[in-house]
């Protein structure tokens, strides 16, 4: 019997064998196996069902990859007669970061159906050294700080805001009477439908004892806190940082806003956005999502808040834009009551001032939720308050008679002092024309050079400037000044066109030579083009951020031979009394300009609406030049209604 006992103590595996074997089956990650050797104590702790699915899910949700356990080094004398400790180490690439710590294994042993074995009393702390029997694993993806949007000097066009919550305790509201009156009181001071608060209460997941969320207030209406923390059930708690619009109305378009990523926008971009990500859904917000977002970060941690991992999230980019916030808010208050746009550029660099769009909106609504007025009334409105104006394109009428004149001059269709000979009101080349002809507001003057025919704002004589360029070089001319091609500025800008099928027709081609027919441009644009007559014929590239380096986007598209003839004939828009900017007269400011009127007519029809025009820019200071565009001015007095709306931004 001796004998025997202590043959089977020879041929028992040593611990160190056995904890070899149990870390093969590891890194092969066969838990199946690995249950094998677990100790009748740990069996007992935990099934081999729950074993094996705890390792795949905790492996599966924090992406281990590259999992390596290594056996330590093991002291000859340290195994004991009952029960040893082996050192082990643990390494793993995780989504939140490289894991990796030492540990020691407990063995034991004891008798099984092959005689005496070491056991291992396994713990949950050999997956990760913070883990317990009782804790489970979570894996949350953090959310980055968005990136700033800043005007110039640092001022916040968009950013981020500590805000304040309202929520409801459903078994807190008292009876129904009561509950009622406490709903509906809150309603009123917070500004939103009933309905909206009934329906967060009646969630499947509420119960009576339930923090419901209700409202999220706007720095704005943060008093509002006050009003209601004292009603039956109210509970007052900080929100978090949420987005801030400072400008409000007045720069909605330019900013935009952010919301709640859409199926269709997650499924179409990368893979560090989630379901609870917010994006940017207009205006810079879109345009620089890239830049502002930021990194999500990821953290492991256990059930009792124990970090396993962590990687951090990384801050969006703040992004400095040029945008003068008193003259974006000076324009939006001269303009708000209309539908139009204003673009303001320093036509010396081509960094934008302004940009301004009306009717507009609070984008902070689409943070904090839209007062019920507000709403019906946004969605009501036949004039797109959601639509930006500066980047859509309007018949720019004769704003772009300079513009006319420069590619006149360039195929020396005109020259700056040649007399053209028109006499009456109304012109037309042959009879083929039938019964169409070009008209002109006066015919006083009849020997007609360049100088006079933009001061008087002739239409007969760049009906016939057009003409005598000819269908192709006019075309080629105005596609040099940015038509039919790409605007190239950050924000998406409609593309200035000049005919649906081309100048097919003389009458087509001479109605563009003033700005009607079929041609189409954007503010942004046309402010754009008239930099061309401040940087000696070369026209500028519109820009946002103030990073950006002076960019000239088309040179030389007005002939040195005919700036001067040009500046002069704009100065008399605005200073000559027989211009159409002379009026209202203000002697603070020194501005040359161009005012166009563009009649819409439907087919058939003898009248029409009338969008009105005014490009102007600075003599004295060179820094600013401003492109305006008011819809419906038809009864207002035309251009000059955008002439008055306009010269005030000039003023300091």
């Amino acid at each position: 019997m001796l004998i025997g006992g202590l043959s089977a103590c020879n041929n028992r595996e040593s611990a160190e064998d056995k904890m070899q074997e149990f870390t093969d089956a590891w890194n092969n990650q066969n838990f199946e196996e690995m249950y094998e050797y677990l100790s009748s104590e740990a069996r007992e702790q935990i099934d081999e069902e729950t074993f094996i699915n705890r390792h795949e899910t905790i492996y599966e949700e924090t992406n281990a990859e590259e999992l390596n356990i290594q056996t330590g080094e093991v002291d000859e004398e340290a195994e004991g007669e009952e029960e040893t400790t082996l050192p082990f180490s643990v390494s793993m690439a995780t989504s939140a970061g490289d894991v990796s710590f030492e540990q020691e294994a407990s063995w034991v042993l004891e008798e099984t159906e092959d005689g005496e074995e070491w056991q291992l009393d396994w713990s949950p702390s050999y997956i990760f050294e913070e883990l317990g029997w009782e804790e489970t694993v979570n894996v949350e993806r953090t959310k980055p700080v968005r990136g700033e949007i800043l005007a110039e000097g640092g001022a916040p066009l968009a950013t981020n805001v500590e805000t304040t919550r309202v929520s409801l305790v459903p078994g807190s509201l008292g009876e129904e009477r009561e509950r009622d009156e406490t709903i509906s009181t809150i309603a009123d001071e917070l500004d939103m439908p009933e309905e909206d608060i009934t329906g967060a209460l009646d969630q499947d997941w509420v119960t009576d004892e339930s923090s419901v969320p209700v409202k999220t207030l706007s720095p704005d209406n943060e008093e509002a806190a006050s009003e209601v923390e004292d009603l039956p059930g109210v509970q007052i708690s900080e929100a978090g940082d949420q987005r801030y619009y400072p400008e409000k109305e007045a720069a909605a378009h330019l900013t935009g806003y952010i919301g709640n990523i859409s199926g269709e926008e997650l499924e179409n971009r990368d893979g560090t956005y989630m379901q609870s990500s917010q994006i940017g859904k207009a205006g810079l917000e879109y345009v620089y999502e890239d830049r502002l977002r930021g990194e999500p970060g990821m953290l492991i941690s256990t059930s009792e808040d124990d970090v396993i991992a962590e990687e951090e999230a990384v801050a969006g980019e703040d992004v400095q834009t040029t945008i003068d916030t008193s003259l974006q808010e000076r324009a939006y208050d001269q303009i708000q009551e209309d539908v139009g746009a204003t673009v303001a550029l320093d036509p010396q660099n081509g960094d934008t001032r302004a940009l301004v769009s009306a009717p507009s909106y609070n984008p902070n609504n689409y943070i904090y939720g839209w007062p019920e007025d507000e709403l019906n009334e946004f969605n009501d409105s036949e004039n797109r308050p959601r639509a930006a104006k500066f980047n859509s394109t309007y018949a720019p009428g004769s704003t772009v008679k300079p513009i006319t004149a420069s590619v006149g001059l360039s195929n020396e269709a005109i020259t700056p002092d040649e007399e053209m000979t028109i006499e009456g009101l109304e012109w037309q080349p042959d009879s083929s024309w039938g019964g169409y002809s070009v008209t002109r507001v006066d015919d006083e003057l009849s020997e007609v050079n360049l100088r006079e025919a933009l001061i008087t704002s002739d239409n007969i004589y760049f009906a016939r400037t057009a003409l005598n360029t000819g269908a192709e070089d006019f075309t080629a001319g105005l596609e040099d000044f940015g038509f039919n091609q790409e605007i190239p500025y950050d924000f998406p800008i409609g593309e200035s066109t000049i005919a649906s099928e081309g100048l097919d027709s003389e009458v087509l081609l001479a109605d563009t030579g003033y700005g009607q027919g079929q041609m189409q441009m954007s503010p942004v644009h046309l402010a754009s083009a008239f930099t061309a007559f401040t940087n000696e014929g070369d026209m500028l590239a519109p820009q946002l951020l103030a990073s950006s380096d002076r960019e000239i986007w088309e040179e030389n598209v007005v002939p040195e031979s005919g700036i001067s003839t040009i500046q002069e004939g704009l100065e008399g828009v605005v200073e000559d009394e027989r211009g159409s900017a002379y009026e209202p007269v203000n002697e603070n400011i020194s501005i040359s300009g161009k005012t166009g009127t563009a009649e819409l007519k439907q087919a058939g029809e003898e009248e029409g609406t009338e969008n009105g025009w005014f490009v102007a820019y600075d003599n004295e200071a060179e820094d600013l030049l401003i492109a305006s565009m008011i819809q419906n001015v038809e009864d207002r007095g035309g251009s000059e209604y955008v002439v008055e709306q306009t010269k005030p931004l000039f003023e300091e």
